[in-house]
């Protein structure tokens, strides 16, 4: 079992929490500034502990110790199943390492392993004077008296744990610590495939083990430095084992977590344990390749390790230790198809490691976390962590022995299924496929600490350039000056990225304006987020006017109906101007309630600036009863964008607003010309439309008077052809426009030019443009 593997499993199986119930201290518990100034000596202590494992009981030179011992697979599974076997033992020493200190029971078998762990140093003097079986049972016995020491030693590590890393920095402490025992692990896997591939026999490990139990002296160094783990007063719990156990027992989350970590565990812990050996005999990978095909693996973690523990302090444990988990259950696919024997197993096989490490520390990080913060009260954590390190043993064990079993039954199997080849590891693998997904489908029923599922967690790394939102989140924690936040503000929005909302969220309580205006903006450029929508919410309701504005169109570019009863407030709102974009933003939405009362709010509002947005949002709505009031109010405007905003409004209402903005393209890039081609594409559809089939006379005259840059002339044609049309075949609304536009036209030609663009918009043969007639055919509406 590497030393990766071994993290894992310790995350998988957290120790036994030896405390009474509300238990008293000895001493003052440390404060959270204290624990967060020492944690650099438990990522020190935990490097130190990496190479440790690595080089003696713990990595993959251990399995490779074995298998040149002669060991079969079955025992080689049988010796590293001692080491959660004997977690078992927590059940029963929980209480006695409570009343003696979980740090000075930590330190003190902590100690004892690496003693132990010398007396491997002496294997190759037992087995040239006693022969291979009694050097194999010498082993055996330093392995399991390696796992007692380990066991009791863990009973008091993880109450230890539990109380020296605050919860609120539990994530990013794990992505540090990982990041430097990854490092640690890259230097140790680096130096053991170099000194594996240049000796022979037994003295390469020899060697390694010598340099390990030094790390290991330095590991237990680390370890004292740490604050916390105080013996607890009251003396030892004279509780019955049925008792202590029968809390946890009764918890239905607490027994989902166990049972779908259990099926985690039994999965992918024999293959951790055996996969050296897999790529050695069916890779064929040499054993110095194979040690250093764990440096993948390390610099996968080493990649994603700070973004998983980010991922979950921010959103929470679930989402990503259910990742890890289904991403896990995918991986073993690529060991089945893996090309064997050839000049590419090696570098595919690097590629697979690397993306094991990558996706392996999700379901490590989200599982610790979900364990640690959300699932065993502090108060009962001895009870909770007794039955979860026990159960834990218990499978991990049990894992080990039949792994190695399987695949001392499975030696012979040969073939192929389809594509897939068959060897004495296949069967491990589809376990590695199936029990996770089993495991994970249990798993998400225990209660959240997220409102994000799987999909929705996943869905944030796939919208906008997630790339780009993780460097502007680094940027932003350290921009200090107004000039670059606004700047990076301005950038998360641009990533189109819900990584990003966080920082955007922050922004909103930045004290400088420009930056919370900025962050108003970055909003709205944003995927729609339920978090965005009720802090832009707060804003328009905060009486702020020059935010309130900003937020409430936002919220209408965001264009989520979610937003809708959070802006209604606004348009009772003392500021006009909230008012005005309070009720542009709920038309964009399509508040269809806001429509039964706009036509009465813009008959008697005063203000025209507040009446342009009822009118903009009648337009959206489709307040067709509206038109005539809005020809009203465009006939006495005066601001040439306010008569065009106007025009598209009423566009909007008779139908096809996408026509009119193409016409209005045309020319304002070249009046004459454009509405020329505009006149001329009416006259090529004329057949579409019957009241203008004896009206080609008219059109032609209008199209050229256009094209020769006489505006006025043209626009007199086109009054003269309004003029001659049976109206009565329209649309109630259609008509009206065309009526007010042939007499707008008529007393100022071509000057109101949105008259004449809005008389050939309603001129096109748009098919909301008719009324059903009596005794009229479909085919002559149509």
């Amino acid at each position: 079992m590497g030393e990766r593997e071994l993290r894992l499993e310790k995350r998988i199986r957290p120790s036994v929490h030896a405390t009474l119930d509300a238990p008293a201290r000895a001493d003052t518990e440390p404060t959270t500034a204290e624990k967060i100034a020492k944690l650099p000596w438990s990522i020190f202590a935990n490097s130190a502990n990496t190479i440790f494992g690595q080089f003696t009981l713990l990595g993959a030179i251990f399995v490779l110790f074995l298998n040149n011992l002669g060991l079969s697979k079955s025992a080689i599974g049988f010796l590293l199943s001692l080491f959660p076997f004997f977690g078992l033992t927590a059940l029963f020493t929980a209480p006695a390492v409570a009343r003696f200190g979980y740090k000075r029971t930590y330190v003190t078998f902590w100690t004892a392993r690496k003693v132990v762990t010398a007396g491997l140093l002496l294997t190759p003097l037992v087995l040239a004077r006693f022969g291979t079986n009694v050097a194999s049972g010498y082993v055996g016995i330093i392995v399991a008296t390696f796992a007692i020491c380990r066991a009791i030693g863990e009973t008091g590590s993880y109450p230890w744990i539990q109380e020296y890393i605050p919860a609120s920095v539990r994530g990013k402490y794990s992505a540090n610590e990982n990041t430097a025992v990854t490092i640690a692990n890259l230097a140790a896997v680096g130096v053991a495939g170099y000194v594996v591939g240049r000796t022979t026999g037994l003295t390469g490990f020899m060697i390694l083990i010598a340099a390990g139990v030094i790390f290991g002296f330095i590991t237990v160094y680390g370890l004292s430095r740490l604050p916390g783990g105080a013996p607890v007063r009251g003396g030892y719990d004279h509780r019955s084992l049925p008792q202590r156990l029968a809390g946890p027992a009764r918890d239905g989350d607490f027994r989902r977590y166990l049972i779908g970590a259990g099926l985690l565990t039994l999965a992918w812990g024999p293959i951790g344990s055996f996969l050296p050996l897999f790529m050695q005999d069916q890779i064929g990978l040499s054993a110095e390749q194979v040690v250093w095909l764990q440096a993948g693996t390390f610099i996968g973690g080493l990649i994603s390790g700070y973004v998983w523990g980010w991922a979950a302090d921010r959103y929470g444990s679930r989402p990503v230790m259910l990742s890890g988990m289904y991403l896990l259950a995918v991986l073993p696919f690529f060991w089945l198809l893996m090309p064997r024997h050839m000049p590419l197993s090696v570098p595919i096989a690097i590629g697979v490691a690397l993306l094991q490490g990558l996706i392996g520390l999700a379901w490590s990080i989200g599982s610790t976390r979900q364990l640690f913060v959300n699932l065993v009260p502090p108060e009962h954590k001895s009870d909770y962590m007794a039955l979860n390190y026990a159960w834990m043993g218990a499978v991990g064990g049990l894992s080990q022995v039949l792994g190695g079993r399987l695949i001392d039954l499975s030696k012979g199997l040969t073939g192929h299924i389809f594509f897939i080849p068959l060897d004495p590891y296949t069967a491990l693998f589809a376990g590695g496929i199936a029990l996770p997904v089993l495991g994970a489908v249990l798993l998400s029923r225990i209660r959240a600490d997220s409102r994000y599922s799987v999909p929705e967690f996943a869905g944030m790394f796939l919208q906008g350039n997630p790339l780009m939102a993780a460097e502007l989140v680094i940027r932003y924690g350290r921009a200090r000056d107004e000039r670059s936040t606004v700047s990076l503000t301005a950038q998360l929005g641009q990533s189109k990225s819900l990584l990003t909302v966080e920082e955007l969220l922050e922004g909103l309580a930045d004290p400088r304006f420009n930056v919370r205006f900025e962050a108003i903006l970055s909003m709205a450029r944003m995927p729609s987020d339920a978090r965005v929508i009720e802090a832009l919410a707060e804003i328009v309701k905060s009486g702020e006017p020059a935010l309130s504005v900003v937020a409430a169109w936002a919220l209408g570019r965001i264009g989520d109906a979610r937003a809708i009863p959070a802006l209604r407030p606004g348009l009772e709102s003392q500021y006009r101007s909230v008012r005005a974009h309070t009720v542009r933003a709920l038309g964009t939405l399509r508040d269809q309630e806001l429509g039964a009362v706009l036509l009465e709010r813009f008959l008697s509002e005063p203000d025209d600036g507040i009446r342009m947005a009822y009118a903009s949002a009648m337009g959206k709505l489709q307040v067709a009863e509206a038109v005539g009031p809005l020809l009203d109010f465009l006939r006495s405007r005066q601001e040439s964008g306010a008569r065009l905003e106007l025009a598209l409004i009423l566009a909007r209402l008779i139908g096809g607003e996408e026509h009119f903005i193409q016409i209005w393209r045309q020319a304002r890039a070249d009046a004459s010309t454009g509405l020329s081609q505009a006149t001329s594409a009416v006259l090529r559809r004329a057949d579409r439309l019957p009241i203008l089939d004896n009206q080609a006379h008219h059109l032609n005259l209008c199209a050229d008077a256009f094209a020769r840059g006489e505006l006025d002339a043209g626009a007199a044609q086109l009054t003269t052809l309004i003029g001659y049309l049976s109206l009565d075949q329209l649309t109630e609304a259609r008509a009206a426009v065309l009526r007010e536009c042939a007499a707008e036209l008529a007393q100022h030609k071509a000057a109101r030019q949105e008259y004449v663009l809005l008389a050939l918009h309603a001129l096109s043969p748009h098919p909301q443009h008719f009324a059903p007639i009596p005794g009229a055919t479909k085919a002559a509406i149509e």
